[in-house]
């Protein structure tokens, strides 16, 4: 069995709302210099997810691919330290700025060329943008069934039964394997990479793709290929205001709260 677990380099979600600067003109994020670039936690614990399906006893060969500069070999080194059997790098200059459809692009031309893939994890959400389109964009141009926000994941007899997470608890469900699967942070803590893991990373293989090699025309991916229109990127203004609610007794102060509550609808 081969799982493919597609993996993003974000800001470290720990860090702090001052490191982050917005370019408003320019329409992008600048992060402080120094700040830490780790694993999507979402993603971490999807290839968790790909590692659990191996220590069940299941013969699993674990790819884990990314998208980016050379700065992100660091994060294959993380999955293969984890416990991934190797690592793909999608490190064309091209692919650099596009959105969510142009990504998914060239991922599922990556798992294509690959072309022995039983199972696509990721994560439910990057934790950068929050998108959570990318992992359904593979599937549809796979032409694959996907399955959304699992919390617990098993595969038996060709078959990807999940818990899936829903508003009030959790849905169970099925899908025929080759399948999509997202995972999300209800799936638990991933695991540290042990000494060993990150010992023997240094000697697991990466391949280095281009869009050359994806058979993809320049035209396709990156922001050549980008379907969103960032019309602004901007940090809202804070608004606000304090108001005193008079009363001669407790009481009193309590009854005109109430009052005001209701002509602000919030009650």
């Amino acid at each position: 069995m081969h799982i493919i677990v597609c993996v993003k380099q974000v800001p470290n979600p720990e860090a702090a709302f001052s490191m982050f600067k917005v370019d408003e003109q320019g329409k992008k994020v600048i992060p402080a210099s120094g700040l830490q670039m780790v694993m999507s936690p979402f993603d971490e614990q999807a290839l968790e997810a790909a590692l659990r399906i191996r220590d069940a006893g299941s013969d699993t060969r674990i790819t884990v691919m990314t998208l980016g500069a050379e700065s992100v070999r660091s994060v294959l080194k993380h999955g293969l330290a984890m416990g991934a059997d190797d690592g793909v790098l999608l490190g064309d200059a091209a692919f650099q700025d596009g959105d969510a459809c142009s990504t998914a692009r060239v991922l599922s031309a990556a798992i294509g060329k690959l072309g022995d893939c039983d199972l696509v994890l990721t994560g439910r959400q990057a934790a950068d943008w929050d998108a959570g389109i990318v992992g359904c964009g593979i599937a549809e141009l796979l032409h694959l069934p996907v399955i959304t926000f699992a919390r617990d994941l098993k595969v038996s007899d060709g078959v990807a039964r999940v818990e899936r997470v829903v508003e009030n608890g959790f849905d169970v469900v099925e899908a025929p394997l080759p399948a999509v699967v997202t995972v999300s942070n209800e799936l638990g803590a991933a695991r540290a990479p042990s000494l060993r893991e990150t010992m023997r990373a240094a000697r697991k293989p990466i391949a280095i793709w281009s869009a050359a090699d994806l058979g993809l025309e320049l035209n396709e991916v990156g922001a050549a290929g980008a379907r969103r229109v960032l019309d602004r990127l901007f940090i809202p203004p804070k608004k606000g205001a304090c108001e005193l609610v008079d009363g001669a007794t407790p009481e009193e102060q309590g009854s005109n709260l109430a009052q005001r509550l209701l002509q602000a609808k919030l009650l």
